[in-house]
């Protein structure tokens, strides 16, 4: 078993910890009222976008999601809130030392023992959702499943659909397709970016995403028998069928989202072996980005 496939496997236990603390973490997460930004890169940055779409959505406050790197500065927000696995990806240390003395931050880790600890004004670390792997998996999902749980948006339910999902094989013919398109709405839009991510990184698949009404605007053009179109979420009326006419092949369920998103890592893991490929090792990727002053 790759370092990915054992961590992705463990994610119901990690998220029921997770909820488990999040009321310890109240403290230094965002309150009820307050302006906040979300920021990230890669994986981190597509879960900022989930989770600054169900806190806007809950009525807590206004929030956006930013990449790390693109990040307003002059624009007033009570607290940033940077997701950050490894704590050293440059463009999020670089933000929060901006950020210093003008704005409260949390970052959200997996390592304390890193420059983030400083770097920040406040700290959760979820060290058991840590990962071997270059791919992210659980330490990105735990980290939305203590946020929604903070936002009292977390449900037991979610931690027994990603089991249903660890324990139920993949659609039959989805490992063959060449060509996956994940699509979203609301919060899932996050989700439905991070699977087509993992479906790039790991399996090197044509991979692509887009909020679902969007899909009908040019993107289904692409869609024939042999690719795949993936709903994270309730699809609107009609793509389904429109999808079927195609040729394609359509997947979806009735599970909880991020049940889903749990699914897709599983494909993406599937689709590598399919090609001969180690997820562990994918190309041109390291665990962390790290740049020299040159390269800022």
């Amino acid at each position: 078993m790759t370092h990915v496939e054992d961590e992705l496997t463990s994610q119901p236990e990690c998220w029921t910890r997770a909820a488990a603390e999040a009321a310890g973490h109240a403290g230094v997460l965002p309150e009820p009222g307050e302006r906040v930004a979300i920021v990230g890169c890669g994986t981190s940055y597509f879960m900022g976008q989930a989770v600054a779409t169900l806190r806007e959505r809950s009525g807590q406050g206004e929030t956006d999601a930013f990449a790390a790197s693109e990040f307003p500065h002059g624009r007033p927000y009570d607290r940033v809130v940077a997701l950050t696995r490894s704590g050293t990806t440059s463009e999020v240390l670089d933000l929060l030392g901006r950020l210093r003395g003008l704005t409260r931050t949390v970052a959200i880790t997996a390592d304390p023992d890193t420059p983030v600890a400083t770097a920040a004004d406040d700290l959760v670390v979820l060290d058991f959702a840590d990962e071997r792997s270059v791919v992210q998996t659980r330490f990105a999902t735990t980290a939305l499943t203590l946020l929604r749980a903070h936002l009292g948006l977390h449900a037991d339910a979610a931690v027994a659909d990603a089991r249903t999902v660890l324990d139920t094989p993949l659609p039959e013919g989805l490992v063959d397709c060449t060509q996956f398109t994940f699509l979203g709405r609301g919060w899932t839009v996050g989700l439905a970016n991070e699977a087509a991510l993992k479906m790039r990184e790991a399996s090197l698949a044509w991979a692509e995403a887009y909020p679902a009404m969007e899909y009908r605007h040019g993107p289904i053009s692409i869609t024939t028998r042999g690719t795949a179109t993936w709903m994270l979420g309730e699809a609107p009326e009609g793509l389904a069928q429109q999808v079927r006419e195609t040729g394609g092949l359509w997947v979806a369920d009735g599970l909880d989202p991020l049940a889903g998103l749990v699914r897709a890592q599983r494909l993406a893991v599937a689709v590598a072996a399919a090609r001969g490929l180690d997820p562990d090792q994918p190309r041109h990727l390291t665990r962390s980005v790290i740049l020299d002053s040159t390269n800022r």
